[in-house]
Protein backbone atom coordinates (compact mmCIF):
# COMPACT_ATOMS: atom_id res chain seq x y z
CA UNK A 1 0.00 0.00 0.00
CA UNK A 2 1.28 3.45 -0.99
CA UNK A 3 0.50 5.01 2.35
CA UNK A 4 2.26 2.31 4.35
CA UNK A 5 5.46 2.97 2.38
CA UNK A 6 5.12 6.68 3.07
CA UNK A 7 4.52 6.25 6.78
CA UNK A 8 7.58 3.99 7.06
CA UNK A 9 9.67 6.68 5.39
CA UNK A 10 8.26 9.32 7.69
CA UNK A 11 8.96 7.23 10.74
CA UNK A 12 12.53 6.66 9.62
CA UNK A 13 12.91 10.42 9.72
CA UNK A 14 11.81 10.42 13.31
CA UNK A 15 8.34 11.82 12.79
CA UNK A 16 5.32 10.39 14.60
CA UNK A 17 1.71 11.15 13.98
CA UNK A 18 0.67 11.03 17.63
CA UNK A 19 2.71 11.93 20.68
CA UNK A 20 2.03 11.55 24.37
CA UNK A 21 0.31 14.61 25.81
CA UNK A 22 1.04 14.10 29.48
CA UNK A 23 1.09 11.18 31.85
CA UNK A 24 -2.06 9.34 32.82
CA UNK A 25 -2.80 6.84 35.55
CA UNK A 26 -4.81 3.65 35.17
CA UNK A 27 -8.52 4.19 35.70
CA UNK A 28 -11.72 2.22 35.21
CA UNK A 29 -12.98 1.53 31.72
CA UNK A 30 -16.52 2.50 32.71
CA UNK A 31 -19.60 1.69 30.64
CA UNK A 32 -18.10 -0.62 28.02
CA UNK A 33 -21.57 -1.97 27.24
CA UNK A 34 -22.54 1.38 25.70
CA UNK A 35 -20.97 2.75 22.50
CA UNK A 36 -18.92 5.92 22.49
CA UNK A 37 -20.29 8.09 19.70
CA UNK A 38 -17.73 10.27 17.91
CA UNK A 39 -18.68 13.15 15.60
CA UNK A 40 -17.71 13.08 11.93
CA UNK A 41 -17.63 16.60 10.45
CA UNK A 42 -17.18 17.84 6.90
CA UNK A 43 -13.43 17.64 6.22
CA UNK A 44 -10.97 14.82 5.72
CA UNK A 45 -8.47 15.87 8.37
CA UNK A 46 -11.19 15.66 10.99
CA UNK A 47 -12.15 12.21 9.74
CA UNK A 48 -8.55 11.06 10.21
CA UNK A 49 -8.23 12.49 13.72
CA UNK A 50 -11.55 10.91 14.68
CA UNK A 51 -10.85 7.47 13.22
CA UNK A 52 -7.43 7.31 14.89
CA UNK A 53 -9.03 8.24 18.19
CA UNK A 54 -11.77 5.70 17.62
CA UNK A 55 -9.32 2.90 16.88
CA UNK A 56 -7.40 3.65 20.07
CA UNK A 57 -10.65 3.40 22.02
CA UNK A 58 -11.49 0.10 20.34
CA UNK A 59 -8.04 -1.20 21.25
CA UNK A 60 -8.92 -0.46 24.88
CA UNK A 61 -12.11 -2.48 24.62
CA UNK A 62 -14.71 0.17 23.80
CA UNK A 63 -17.44 0.02 21.19
CA UNK A 64 -17.24 3.10 18.94
CA UNK A 65 -19.79 4.59 16.56
CA UNK A 66 -19.19 7.42 14.10
CA UNK A 67 -22.02 9.94 13.80
CA UNK A 68 -22.20 12.52 11.00
CA UNK A 69 -22.68 16.00 12.48
CA UNK A 70 -22.29 19.56 11.22
CA UNK A 71 -19.49 21.72 12.57
CA UNK A 72 -21.86 24.01 14.49
CA UNK A 73 -24.83 21.73 15.29
CA UNK A 74 -22.56 19.06 16.79
CA UNK A 75 -22.23 21.10 19.98
CA UNK A 76 -25.96 20.85 20.66
CA UNK A 77 -25.76 17.09 20.17
CA UNK A 78 -22.75 16.96 22.52
CA UNK A 79 -24.60 18.97 25.15
CA UNK A 80 -27.55 16.57 24.94
CA UNK A 81 -25.30 13.51 25.13
CA UNK A 82 -26.41 12.30 21.70
CA UNK A 83 -22.76 12.55 20.60
CA UNK A 84 -20.03 11.99 23.16
CA UNK A 85 -16.91 13.60 21.69
CA UNK A 86 -15.61 15.51 18.69
CA UNK A 87 -11.88 15.38 18.13
CA UNK A 88 -10.90 18.26 15.84
CA UNK A 89 -12.73 21.47 16.74
CA UNK A 90 -11.17 24.59 15.22
CA UNK A 91 -11.61 27.04 18.05
CA UNK A 92 -11.73 30.12 15.83
CA UNK A 93 -14.83 28.75 14.09
CA UNK A 94 -17.08 27.30 16.77
CA UNK A 95 -20.12 29.56 16.31
CA UNK A 96 -22.43 30.61 19.14
CA UNK A 97 -23.49 27.20 20.43
CA UNK A 98 -20.10 26.03 21.74
CA UNK A 99 -19.49 28.92 24.17
CA UNK A 100 -23.09 28.77 25.41
CA UNK A 101 -22.95 25.03 26.05
CA UNK A 102 -19.51 25.27 27.65
CA UNK A 103 -20.59 28.08 29.97
CA UNK A 104 -23.62 26.00 30.93
CA UNK A 105 -21.32 23.11 31.80
CA UNK A 106 -22.87 20.79 29.22
CA UNK A 107 -19.70 20.33 27.17
CA UNK A 108 -16.04 20.30 28.23
CA UNK A 109 -12.66 20.54 26.54
CA UNK A 110 -10.60 17.36 26.62
CA UNK A 111 -7.50 19.24 25.48
CA UNK A 112 -5.69 20.55 22.38
CA UNK A 113 -5.17 18.22 19.42
CA UNK A 114 -1.81 19.81 18.66
CA UNK A 115 -2.04 20.62 14.95
CA UNK A 116 0.03 23.50 13.57
CA UNK A 117 -2.59 25.45 11.68
CA UNK A 118 -3.27 28.39 9.39
CA UNK A 119 -6.48 29.85 8.08
CA UNK A 120 -7.25 32.75 5.79
CA UNK A 121 -7.64 33.82 2.18
CA UNK A 122 -5.54 31.73 -0.17
CA UNK A 123 -4.94 32.07 -3.91
CA UNK A 124 -3.20 30.19 -6.74
CA UNK A 125 0.12 31.78 -7.59
CA UNK A 126 -0.93 32.98 -11.04
CA UNK A 127 -3.12 35.49 -9.21
CA UNK A 128 0.01 37.54 -8.52
CA UNK A 129 -0.02 38.38 -12.24
CA UNK A 130 -3.77 38.96 -12.36
CA UNK A 131 -3.71 41.05 -9.21
CA UNK A 132 -0.32 42.77 -8.84
CA UNK A 133 0.36 43.76 -5.28
CA UNK A 134 -0.60 40.42 -3.77
CA UNK A 135 -0.11 39.14 -1.17
CA UNK A 136 -1.14 42.51 0.36
CA UNK A 137 -4.89 42.57 1.01
CA UNK A 138 -5.03 46.12 -0.36
CA UNK A 139 -4.24 44.69 -3.81
CA UNK A 140 -7.77 43.28 -3.82
CA UNK A 141 -9.10 46.83 -3.87
CA UNK A 142 -7.11 47.70 -6.98
CA UNK A 143 -7.99 44.53 -8.89
CA UNK A 144 -11.63 44.27 -7.82
CA UNK A 145 -12.85 44.58 -11.42
CA UNK A 146 -10.92 41.43 -12.34
CA UNK A 147 -12.79 39.50 -9.66
CA UNK A 148 -16.35 40.35 -10.73
CA UNK A 149 -18.53 37.43 -11.84
CA UNK A 150 -22.09 37.21 -13.10
CA UNK A 151 -23.36 36.00 -9.74
CA UNK A 152 -21.63 38.77 -7.76
CA UNK A 153 -21.87 41.76 -10.15
CA UNK A 154 -21.00 44.56 -9.47
CA UNK A 155 -18.89 43.13 -6.65
CA UNK A 156 -15.85 40.91 -6.77
CA UNK A 157 -16.07 37.28 -5.75
CA UNK A 158 -14.41 35.55 -2.81
CA UNK A 159 -15.02 31.82 -2.55
CA UNK A 160 -16.04 31.08 1.02
CA UNK A 161 -16.52 28.02 3.16
CA UNK A 162 -19.66 25.88 2.90
CA UNK A 163 -22.59 27.73 4.46
CA UNK A 164 -22.73 25.60 7.61
CA UNK A 165 -19.08 26.35 8.39
CA UNK A 166 -19.90 29.96 9.19
CA UNK A 167 -19.57 33.38 7.57
CA UNK A 168 -15.87 34.11 8.07
CA UNK A 169 -15.21 35.47 4.56
CA UNK A 170 -18.33 37.62 4.56
CA UNK A 171 -17.40 39.02 7.96
CA UNK A 172 -13.89 39.99 6.83
CA UNK A 173 -15.24 41.56 3.64
CA UNK A 174 -17.70 43.67 5.61
CA UNK A 175 -15.16 44.70 8.24
CA UNK A 176 -12.58 45.77 5.64
CA UNK A 177 -15.30 47.52 3.58
CA UNK A 178 -14.31 45.64 0.44
CA UNK A 179 -16.51 45.65 -2.66
CA UNK A 180 -16.66 41.86 -2.69
CA UNK A 181 -19.22 39.16 -2.01
CA UNK A 182 -18.51 35.83 -0.33
CA UNK A 183 -19.99 32.90 -2.27
CA UNK A 184 -20.23 29.68 -0.22
CA UNK A 185 -18.68 26.54 -1.66
CA UNK A 186 -20.72 23.39 -1.54
CA UNK A 187 -18.11 21.30 0.25
CA UNK A 188 -14.40 20.81 0.87
CA UNK A 189 -14.27 18.92 -2.42
CA UNK A 190 -15.86 21.86 -4.22
CA UNK A 191 -13.20 24.19 -2.82
CA UNK A 192 -10.43 21.93 -4.10
CA UNK A 193 -12.12 21.44 -7.47
CA UNK A 194 -12.42 25.18 -8.03
CA UNK A 195 -8.80 25.73 -7.04
CA UNK A 196 -7.66 23.13 -9.56
CA UNK A 197 -9.90 24.61 -12.25
CA UNK A 198 -8.55 28.09 -11.58
CA UNK A 199 -4.98 26.86 -11.94
CA UNK A 200 -5.73 24.97 -15.14
CA UNK A 201 -7.57 27.87 -16.79
CA UNK A 202 -5.66 30.75 -15.14
CA UNK A 203 -8.93 32.25 -13.91
CA UNK A 204 -9.11 34.66 -10.94
CA UNK A 205 -9.66 33.08 -7.54
CA UNK A 206 -9.31 34.07 -3.90
CA UNK A 207 -10.76 31.60 -1.44
CA UNK A 208 -11.00 30.93 2.27
CA UNK A 209 -8.90 27.90 3.13
CA UNK A 210 -6.88 26.29 5.87
CA UNK A 211 -3.79 24.27 6.65
CA UNK A 212 -3.07 21.45 7.21
CA UNK A 213 -4.41 20.21 3.89
CA UNK A 214 -2.99 17.78 1.36
CA UNK A 215 -3.59 20.19 -1.52
CA UNK A 216 -0.43 22.09 -0.59
CA UNK A 217 1.63 19.11 -1.69
CA UNK A 218 0.12 19.52 -5.16
CA UNK A 219 -0.29 23.24 -5.89
CA UNK A 220 1.70 26.44 -5.60
CA UNK A 221 -0.41 28.81 -3.53
CA UNK A 222 -0.07 32.05 -1.62
CA UNK A 223 -1.87 33.57 1.33
CA UNK A 224 -3.35 37.07 1.39
CA UNK A 225 -1.60 39.19 4.00
CA UNK A 226 -4.60 40.45 5.93
CA UNK A 227 -3.95 42.80 8.85
CA UNK A 228 -2.36 40.68 11.55
CA UNK A 229 -4.76 39.43 14.18
CA UNK A 230 -4.78 41.12 17.57
CA UNK A 231 -7.43 40.69 20.29
CA UNK A 232 -8.14 44.42 20.03
CA UNK A 233 -9.37 43.79 16.49
CA UNK A 234 -12.43 42.06 17.96
CA UNK A 235 -13.48 44.92 20.22
CA UNK A 236 -11.85 48.23 19.25
CA UNK A 237 -12.92 49.88 15.94
CA UNK A 238 -9.95 52.25 16.09
CA UNK A 239 -7.44 49.40 16.09
CA UNK A 240 -7.46 48.34 12.42
CA UNK A 241 -7.62 49.97 8.98
CA UNK A 242 -11.39 50.54 9.16
CA UNK A 243 -12.15 52.95 12.02
CA UNK A 244 -15.85 52.15 11.75
CA UNK A 245 -15.69 48.40 12.31
CA UNK A 246 -14.26 45.63 14.42
CA UNK A 247 -13.01 42.41 12.87
CA UNK A 248 -10.92 44.21 10.23
CA UNK A 249 -8.01 41.79 10.50
CA UNK A 250 -6.93 38.29 9.57
CA UNK A 251 -7.81 35.09 11.33
CA UNK A 252 -6.17 34.21 14.62
CA UNK A 253 -3.98 31.12 14.24
CA UNK A 254 -6.50 28.43 15.11
CA UNK A 255 -6.18 26.05 18.04
CA UNK A 256 -7.64 22.61 17.40
CA UNK A 257 -9.43 21.17 20.43
CA UNK A 258 -10.92 17.85 21.47
CA UNK A 259 -14.36 18.45 23.03
CA UNK A 260 -16.71 16.12 24.89
CA UNK A 261 -20.11 15.77 26.46
CA UNK A 262 -19.84 16.81 30.12
CA UNK A 263 -20.59 13.30 31.36
CA UNK A 264 -17.87 11.62 29.29
CA UNK A 265 -15.06 11.43 31.85
CA UNK A 266 -17.29 10.00 34.56
CA UNK A 267 -18.91 7.43 32.25
CA UNK A 268 -15.74 6.30 30.42
CA UNK A 269 -12.72 7.30 32.59
CA UNK A 270 -10.07 5.37 30.67
CA UNK A 271 -11.40 6.59 27.32
CA UNK A 272 -11.04 10.14 28.61
CA UNK A 273 -7.39 9.48 29.46
CA UNK A 274 -6.71 7.98 26.04
CA UNK A 275 -8.29 10.89 24.17
CA UNK A 276 -6.46 13.34 26.43
CA UNK A 277 -3.18 11.85 25.20
CA UNK A 278 -4.11 12.09 21.54
CA UNK A 279 -1.98 14.53 19.51
CA UNK A 280 -1.80 14.74 15.72
CA UNK A 281 1.24 15.97 13.79
CA UNK A 282 0.42 18.36 10.96
CA UNK A 283 2.71 16.92 8.27
CA UNK A 284 1.62 13.38 9.05
CA UNK A 285 -2.05 14.30 8.84
CA UNK A 286 -1.44 15.95 5.47
CA UNK A 287 0.20 12.75 4.21
CA UNK A 288 -2.84 10.75 5.26
CA UNK A 289 -5.21 13.27 3.73
CA UNK A 290 -3.36 13.01 0.43
CA UNK A 291 -3.52 9.21 0.55
CA UNK A 292 -7.30 9.43 0.95
CA UNK A 293 -8.31 12.43 -1.14
CA UNK A 294 -5.82 12.21 -3.98
CA UNK A 295 -4.58 8.64 -4.12
CA UNK A 296 -8.00 7.12 -3.51
CA UNK A 297 -7.18 4.99 -0.49
CA UNK A 298 -9.96 4.22 1.98
CA UNK A 299 -9.74 5.99 5.31
CA UNK A 300 -10.09 2.65 7.09
CA UNK A 301 -7.00 1.33 5.28
CA UNK A 302 -4.96 4.48 5.89
CA UNK A 303 -5.77 4.53 9.60
CA UNK A 304 -5.22 0.78 9.90
CA UNK A 305 -1.78 1.26 8.35
CA UNK A 306 -0.95 3.93 10.88
CA UNK A 307 -2.20 1.79 13.77
CA UNK A 308 -0.15 -1.18 12.57
CA UNK A 309 3.04 0.84 12.07
CA UNK A 310 2.80 2.78 15.34
CA UNK A 311 2.04 0.22 18.03
CA UNK A 312 5.05 1.35 20.04
CA UNK A 313 3.58 4.85 20.09
CA UNK A 314 -0.04 4.24 21.02
CA UNK A 315 0.10 1.02 23.05
CA UNK A 316 1.58 2.76 26.13
CA UNK A 317 -1.30 5.27 26.16
CA UNK A 318 -3.89 2.53 26.20
CA UNK A 319 -2.01 0.44 28.75
CA UNK A 320 -1.34 3.43 31.01
CA UNK A 321 -5.02 4.32 31.02
CA UNK A 322 -6.35 0.81 31.51
CA UNK A 323 -3.83 -1.30 33.45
Amino acid sequence: MLYIRKIKTALSLGTAVIAMAGAATAVELGATDEPIKLAINEWTGQHISTHIGGELLRAAGYDVEYITAGNYPQHTALADGDIHATLEVWMNNVGDIYPQMKEAGQIVDIGPLGLTTREGWMYPKHMEETCPGLPSWEALVACQAEMITAETFPKGRILGYPADWGTRSADIIESLALEYKAVPAGSEGALVAELRSSIAQKTPLVMMFWAPHWIFSEVDAGWVDLPAYDPACDTDPTWGPNPNATGDCGVEAPVTMKVAWSGFEEKWPAAWEILSALQIDTAQQEAMMKAIDQDGEAIEDVVAAWIDENKDTWTPWVETATQ
